[in-house]
């Protein structure tokens, strides 16, 4: 027989004593071998809170279940209590296939907003049944929006299984957080906010009125806190570094090196010269900035390449604009043109599309923001845009096979074949119609354009593939 119990915010406002007496119960008892620990018992909300929403929470044979409910913010079911280093496993299944989920880790309360019912903000572990497909990516919760879209780790799209229950695993573990879902590896961030906080269980607002009343369950919630032992995560799977300038041992041994050290210019001279500019570039506080001059290219310090020159390669940078500000990473950058201004090569676009002229101009939006300049779009939503002077990632991926890929802030936003008809037909009706095999080299230096406006970049690092 089901037995069903409703759960309302007001009903479970802080139970101190029941959640000892539930501790010092378990405690009593003799640990397990693996040290894993109940979060939930099955019968009861002990140790547990509704913060945010009014949508109700019930216990069912042993699950706790949200209600999708109309009307109200998003809701969650947050533990009492803080954790900090911690493996975290449970299942869950979510009804429907137009809403979401998650699962926050490390997490906090603004207690003042929604109007005096908080709001949650912090890592999430997303739960999406939709065609979109990211469950076991990782969301911001309020805060910064995405730090792990699936499109990094495409191949784990498939993991999730709809209206079934999926196991998720979930490793925080100092700086670093990884998801799996149904035991295949998902997601990988670095990040160095948030060292502890509590773990919530989301039931997402709804705009559609047809949800209300679907539900997501979440049963089997455990948990270890002491004597962690991580698994292994496979190699060749992206990680969201965001520590400045460095490189975790998994990067490492994946094969990325740094561009950029944070202090120096090693690696990196002008374009056209032997040594690195005199002025036009600073680098400060682990970060190196164009500085601006007034606008025009390459009149002030001039562009800077790479040393070295690459194939195929996974390219990672962030950069931060400032207001109508203009540059570009350029990559198959040979210096073979020896041409004035900017030096030639395929360019990622790095622009503030609202206020620079440059967005208006080319075709259909070809010199946008993340763009594959002159050529192709870039397709963004707006999900992907960060406000001017907030630092965004960029990604070019280069295989072996000329399969380009450029993304945004983890999206993925352009997908090219170097050297197909379609790219040369492009090439054809583009600015760069007159240079021969336009973008077709064997290989050819990274390049950072002064644009004679502030931009600045940092995290530049590189695989080889």
């Amino acid at each position: 027989m089901m037995t069903t119990r409703t759960i309302y915010k007001t009903a479970t406002a802080g139970k101190p004593l029941a959640a000892l007496l539930l501790a010092l119960a378990l405690g009593s008892c003799n640990a397990p071998a693996d040290n894993w620990q109940p979060l939930f018992d099955g019968e009861s909300l002990d140790g547990w809170k509704v913060v945010g929403g009014e949508a109700p929470y019930t216990i069912e044979d042993g699950a706790i279940v949200g209600t999708m409910t109309a009307g109200t913010p998003n809701s969650f079911l947050i533990t009492e209590q803080e954790y900090g280093d911690f493996i975290l496993e449970l299942d869950i299944k979510l009804e429907g296939e137009t809403t979401n989920s998650g699962v926050q880790t490390r997490s906090h309360l603004d207690q003042a907003a929604n109007e005096g019912r908080g709001r949650v903000y912090g890592r999430q572990v997303e739960i999406d049944p939709t065609e979109r497909a990211w469950t076991g990516g990782i969301y911001d919760e309020a805060r910064r929006g995405w730090l792990y879209p699936l499109d990094l780790n495409a191949e784990a799209k498939s993991a999730y299984k709809k209206e079934e229950f999926n196991h998720i695993r979930i490793e925080a573990i100092g700086n670093e957080t990884k998801t799996w879902v149904n035991g295949t590896p998902v997601a990988y961030v670095v990040d160095t906010v948030d060292a502890s906080g509590f773990i919530g269980l989301q039931v997402h607002s709804i705009r559609d009125e047809a949800l209300a009343g679907k539900k997501v369950y979440f049963k089997n919630i455990r948990i270890q806190t002491e004597n962690l032992q991580p698994q292994e995560f496979p190699a060749g799977i992206y990680t969201v570094n965001l520590t400045p300038n460095s490189l975790t041992a998994y990067e490492e041994q994946n094969g990325y090196k740094l561009l950029f050290d944070g202090q120096t210019s090693t690696g990196w001279v002008g374009a056209y010269k032997d040594a690195f500019p005199a002025s036009g570039w600073e680098i400060e506080d682990g970060i190196i900035t164009v500085l601006p001059a007034d606008g025009g290219e390459s009149t002030n310090g001039g562009d800077i390449v790479t040393v070295d020159k690459y194939s195929a390669f996974d390219l990672s940078f962030e950069f931060r604009l400032t207001e109508g500000a203009n540059s570009g990473v350029k990559y198959f950058v040979t210096l073979s043109e020896h041409n004035t201004g900017s030096a030639i090569g395929l360019e990622y676009q790095v622009l503030d599309d609202e206020r620079h002229p440059d967005a208006k101009m080319g075709r259909d939006g070809n010199r946008t923001l993340a763009s594959l300049y002159d050529l192709i779009k870039a397709e963004k939503p707006k999900r992907a845009l960060r406000k001017i002077g907030e630092w965004n990632k960029g990604r070019i991926v280069v295989q072996p096979d000329n399969t380009v890929t450029h993304y945004l802030n983890g999206e993925k936003v352009v997908q090219y074949e170097r050297g197909s008809e379609a790219y040369r037909k492009l090439v054809a009706e583009s600015k760069y119609k007159d240079w021969d095999n336009f973008g077709e080299a064997e290989s050819g230096h990274i390049l950072l354009q002064d644009h004679g406006d502030r931009v600045s970049f940092r995290n530049l690092k590189i695989k080889e593939l």
